[in-house]
């Protein structure tokens, strides 16, 4: 059998008219391309489409890049070094080339979700798919294989309660329970698919909210992943006490240290904030440790930590991470929205 790599096909080099090789690899991943081009953005001929990476994601931007030129549309892939965190902001030319494209991909190996120039390109209309440490493997299968019209619907579903609910109660099999305010809060539905203003992660289909600040209280048990700092999929679960909407203490193994000195190291009181509550909802994602399939699985739930200024609160830290646990029961006011897989709207 021959290796992957050893897998070819032939076509002409538009500029030497030339035979060149393309990895089969490389033709595969045309396939979520495809997904994110035509279901996802919709790109439309003639659009300017930014694919926002970095040295170690450019297989993946080139692919979608092929995929806009073949639908007639403008790609421009700028290339920056990897953030040092998540939660970084992006060079000041890639903040403001994002403001002015239709259509913003960010294959990236950090996160630049919740930053102000993520934040201002969807206020200035533009469609932006969030693509945090994506691999190829999620280009060729995986959670992009889900039918996001057909989630759509679920996902705006639990967002509306969200918005329309005051108080959330969260409790899990593994300890966790918590409290926390959501009164005049936004509900975000996060299902791959974007319109002029609107941001989605992919391949997660998520809805979440952000609790008002000062509001949660409780203990969180961590006890599925944490698709950070290289902490992935959990030996121990972690328990964090939280009061008054920040972390107060964390207790665990040897990955409860990481998180401990990673927020410490960060010197900064807001990396403690609770912010966000977010429910996974795409049949396709599996858990793996990385974070845009760990967070769209179904009957998992997610508490976010630090940034919340992209999801409707006020804070801005250095970092956003996510606690993620098995078999959520989530009440709004006082009425059960989610238990395990089961979502009643």
């Amino acid at each position: 059998m021959m290796s992957e790599h050893k897998h070819y096909l032939i076509e002409k080099n538009l500029n030497t008219n030339k035979p060149q090789e393309i990895p089969m690899k490389d033709l595969m991943m045309l396939k979520g391309a495809k997904t994110l081009v035509d279901n996802c953005t919709m790109v439309k001929p003639g659009e300017t489409v930014l694919i926002v990476t970095d040295m170690s994601k450019t297989t993946i931007a080139k692919a979608i890049a092929a995929l806009v030129m073949e639908r007639d549309a403008e790609p421009i892939i700028m290339v920056m070094k990897p953030r040092d965190r998540a939660g970084q902001e992006p060079p000041v030319s890639v903040a403001e080339a994002m403001k002015s494209a239709d259509v913003v991909f960010t294959p990236v190996s950090y996160s630049i979700t919740h930053t102000h120039a993520v934040k201002n390109a969807a206020a200035a209309g533009t469609r932006i798919i969030v693509m945090t440490d994506f691999t190829e493997g999620m280009m060729v299968g995986g959670g992009l294989d889900a039918n996001f019209q057909e989630l759509k619907p679920i996902c705006l579903g639990v967002a509306k309660k969200f918005k329309d609910g005051k108080q959330i109660h969260l409790t899990s099999p593994g300890g966790t329970d918590l409290t926390m305010d959501i009164t005049d809060r936004r509900g975000n539905a996060l299902y791959c698919i974007v319109e002029p203003g609107e941001f989605s992660t992919v391949p997660t289909v998520e809805a979440n909210t952000s609790p008002v600040e000062g509001s949660a209280n409780g203990r969180i048990v961590v006890d599925a992943s944490i698709p950070y700092l290289g902490i992935g999929i959990i030996e121990e679960p972690i328990i964090v006490e939280v009061k008054n909407g920040f972390i107060t203490s964390i207790k665990g193994g040897r990955q409860a240290q990481i998180l401990k000195n990673n927020l410490a190291a960060q010197k900064d009181p807001n990396v403690y904030n609770i912010a966000e509550i977010g429910v996974g909802l795409n049949p396709e994602c599996r858990m793996c440790g990385i974070m845009l399939e760990d967070e769209g699985v179904v009957s998992t739930c997610h508490i976010g930590i630090g940034t919340s200024i992209t999801l409707g609160g006020t804070v801005k830290s250095p970092i956003h991470y996510d606690l993620l646990m098995w078999d959520p029961s989530i009440e709004v006011d006082g009425r059960i929205l989610i238990k395990g897989k089961n979502v009643s709207l």
